[in-house]
C-alpha cells in the first residue's frame, strides 16, 4: 500500500509530506484547493507524462517520491522485476520517485537508483490502480479482463497448463517455419555439401604428405647437378684409379697409429678416433651410392608430383590452408550433410508432435471455456447487484466469449480457432448501463458519475480477484447525490475492509467521506502573495466541523447534522463488521 507521498514544487504544491495507513482514505475541500494535483503527482511517478508545465513558478524542478510497503503476491511480481533489472531490494518497502525539471526533462528512480520510464510504469501497475487515469485503470484495458475473470474464479492453474502447451508449439512451430522455408536452400545446400564433401574425399589427403611431395620435387628437379655433385663426394671419399679417396687415406693413418700405439700406449686413443673416421667415411661413401643410384632423372614422376601438388593447393584455396583443415572441412561439411538429410524426417517427427499437442490445446481450451462461463454468470449476477445498490437497477453487465477463425488454430467442432497463452477465447467485459440499450465493450463507455458507478460495481465485485493493493479513485462521486454518495461510501469501504486494499478518494459528498478511515482536507493558502497547497489530516472534532462544512454550513443544527451522520456512519461500519460486508439497501440506512 501507499504508506507515503513526498511532493517538493508541483504547480500550487510547495512541500507536502504525508503517510497514510490503511483502509479507506478521503481527500475533501473547497473547489480549485489542489486536490487533484494529489492525484497528478501520484500519477507523475507511477510513470505518467513528465508534463514540464507542473514545475511550480519560481522552482527548477518538480519533485514526487512515494513509498509503498509490499505483500503477497505483489510483492513476489516486484521483487522479480527488481532482480531482472538488477535493482537493490529493501526488504518489503519500495520507493519510486520522478523528478521533472523546467527544460523538459525528467529522470525515475527505483529504490534510489534510476530507470527507465516503462520500468516504473511496469512497477506502478502492480502497486496503484487509479480511476480517472486511464493508462492506469485496468478494468478500461479489456487485455486484463480475461486475467480478472480467472482471479474471480480460481482459474489461473489451469490457464496456466495451457499456456505451458503453447509456449511449447510456439517452439516447435518455429522450428518447422525455419525447416520448411530453408528447404529449397537446403536441397541446394546439400548438392554443394555433397561436391565439396566427394572433393575432398577423391584426393585421399594424407596429413604431412605436401612437405615430403616438395622435397622431391627439388630432387627430381635438379637430378643432374646433384649427380654431379655426389659423384664429386664420392670419389674425394674412395678416390679413383689415379689417387686414394679420403677413406683409404684414413685407413692408412689408422694402420700407422696402431704401429705406433703399440710403442706409445698413449697414441691408443687417436688410433682409435681414425680408425673411426676411416669406418665413418666408408659408411658415408656407402650412402652417397645409395642415393646416387636414385637420383636417375624421371620425368614422369616429376609430372605427377607436380599434379598432385596443385591439387593440394586447389583444395587449400577453397578449404583452409593446411592439409589439416581441409580434412577438418571436410568432416563439418560431413555434419552438417547429415544434419540437412535428416530434416525430412525431423519435418514429419514436428508435424505429428504439432497435431497431438493442438489436441491438447484444444481440450485444455474447452474445459477452461466451460469454468469461465460459470465464472462470467456469477461474476454478472455480482455486479448486477451491485449496480442495483448504485441505482443503477436495470443495468446489465454480460461477459463477452469470443473466438476467432484461423487455418493454423486448434481444432473444435466448429472448426479451427485462434489460441493464445489465456486460451481459445477473447474475454470481454460488456455493459449496458440503462435500459433499452445494447450491452456494448466497458472500454468505451461514457465518462462522468455513470462510468463512476459502474466501475464501483466492478471494483466490489472484483477486490478479492484483484492483486492491486492501492486503488486510486478521483472524484467518483461526480453526477452522483448525496444518497447514492452514502452507498458508494460504503462500497469504497467495504472494498476497504473486505478487500484488504487501501482505497483513496477524492470527494465532495459528505455521505461518501464519512465512511473514511483517513480523512484529510486540503487548504489552499496564499502567504507572502504566493499560493500553495496544504493537506492535513483531521482529527475528530475537524472531522465534523469539515462534513458540516460539506453539508452546506457551520451552523448549530448542521454541525448536529454531521456528527449524527458520523454517528450513524460508524454505527452501520460496526454492524457490517459484525454481520459481514454490508452493501446497498440491505445495510443500516444512513442519513441523506
Amino acid at each position: 500500500m501507499l504508506q507515503r507521498l513526498l511532493v517538493h514544487d508541483l504547480a500550487i504544491i510547495d512541500q507536502l509530506d504525508q503517510t497514510f495507513g490503511p483502509g479507506f482514505v478521503v481527500f475533501t475541500g473547497e473547489t480549485g484547493a489542489g486536490k487533484s494535483i494529489i492525484i497528478d503527482a501520484l500519477g507523475l511517478v507511477l510513470g505518467g507524462r513528465a508534463d514540464p508545465t507542473l514545475v511550480r513558478a519560481g522552482a527548477e524542478a518538480a519533485r514526487v517520491e512515494a513509498t509503498f510497503t509490499l505483500a503477497g503476491p505483489t510483492q513476489t511480481a516486484i521483487t522479480m522485476i527488481l532482480a531482472r533489472e538488477s535493482l537493490d531490494v529493501e526488504g518489503d518497502v519500495l520507493v519510486l520517485a520522478r523528478e521533472v525539471r523546467r527544460e523538459g526533462r525528467s529522470t525515475a528512480r527505483v529504490n534510489g537508483r534510476m530507470v527507465s520510464a516503462p520500468v516504473l510504469r511496469e512497477l506502478a501497475e502492480l502497486l496503484v490502480d487509479v480511476h480517472g487515469q486511464g493508462e492506469h485503470l485496468s478494468l478500461l484495458r479489456p487485455r486484463e479482463h480475461v486475467y480478472m475473470l480467472d482471479r474471480f474464479g480460481g482459474l489461473e492453474g489451469e490457464r496456466e497448463k495451457l499456456a505451458g502447451l503453447v509456449r511449447g508449439i510456439h517452439g516447435l512451430r518455429q522450428e518447422l517455419r525455419t525447416l520448411r522455408q530453408n528447404e529449397r536452400e537446403r536441397e541446394r545446400r546439400l548438392d554443394m555439401l555433397d561436391f565439396q564433401i566427394q572433393e575432398i574425399g577423391a584426393a585421399r589427403l594424407k596429413p604431412g604428405e605436401e612437405a615430403g611431395l616438395l622435397q622431391e620435387r627439388a630432387r627430381l628437379g635438379n637430378a643432374e647437378k646433384l649427380t654431379a655433385q655426389a659423384d664429386d663426394a664420392i670419389q674425394a671419399l674412395v678416390g679413383d684409379d689415379e689417387s686414394d679417396g679420403a677413406a683409404d687415406l684414413l685407413g692408412k693413418a689408422a694402420r700407422s697409429l696402431a704401429a705406433l700405439a703399440r710403442i706409445d700406449g698413449s697414441l691408443t686413443e687417436p688410433q682409435a678416433t681414425a680408425a673411426n673416421l676411416a669406418e665413418q667415411a666408408r659408411d658415408l661413401s656407402a650412402t652417397l651410392s645409395h642415393y646416387r643410384e636414385r637420383l636417375a632423372h624421371n620425368p614422369k614422376r616429376l609430372n605427377a608430383i607436380e599434379e598432385r601438388l596443385e591439387t593440394l593447393s586447389r583444395l587449400q584455396r577453397k578449404y583452409g590452408e593446411r592439409i589439416e583443415d581441409v580434412l577438418a572441412f571436410a568432416e563439418r561439411a560431413q555434419a552438417e550433410r547429415d544434419g540437412l538429410a535428416n530434416a525430412s524426417d525431423r519435418i514429419a517427427e514436428l508435424v505429428e508432435r504439432e497435431t497431438v499437442t493442438l489436441t491438447e490445446i484444444s481440450r485444455l481450451g474447452e474445459q477452461l471455456a466451460g469454468r469461465r462461463k460459470q465464472a462470467a454468470r456469477k461474476l454478472s449476477a455480482g455486479i448486477e447487484r451491485e449496480l442495483a445498490d448504485l441505482k443503477m437497477e436495470r443495468g446489465r453487465f454480460s461477459v463477452s466469449q469470443e473466438r476467432q477463425p484461423a487455418d493454423d488454430g486448434v481444432p473444435t467442432e466448429a472448426g479451427r480457432v485462434a489460441f493464445d497463452l489465456t486460451g481459445l477465447d477473447r474475454i470481454e467485459f460488456l455493459i449496458a448501463p440503462n435500459p433499452g440499450e445494447g450491452l456494448k465493450p466497458l472500454a468505451k463507455i461514457a465518462s462522468g458519475g455513470e462510468a463512476a458507478r459502474l466501475m464501483l460495481a466492478l471494483k466490489g465485485v472484483l477486490a478479492q480477484a484483484d492483486p492491486t493493493p492501492t486503488l486510486v479513485f478521483d472524484e467518483i462521486d461526480q453526477g452522483i447525490g448525496g444518497r447514492v454518495g452514502a452507498v458508494v461510501g460504503r462500497k469504497l469501504w467495504a472494498i476497504a475492509a473486505g478487500g484488504g486494499h487501501q482505497v483513496l478518494c477524492i470527494t465532495h459528498l459528505p455521505q461518501l467521506a464519512g465512511y473514511a478511515d483517513q480523512h484529510f482536507k486540503v487548504e489552499k493558502l496564499i502567504t507572502s502573495g504566493r499560493t500553495s497547497t496544504q493537506v492535513r489530516s483531521l482529527s475528530t472534532e475537524e472531522r465534523a466541523a469539515e462534513i458540516a462544512q460539506m453539508l452546506g454550513g457551520t451552523g448549530e443544527k448542521i454541525r448536529a447534522s454531521a456528527e449524527e451522520l458520523l454517528v450513524e456512519i460508524a454505527a452501520d461500519r460496526a454492524q457490517a463488521g459484525e454481520g459481514g460486508r454490508t452493501t446497498g439497501s440491505t445495510g443500516k440506512r444512513v442519513r441523506a
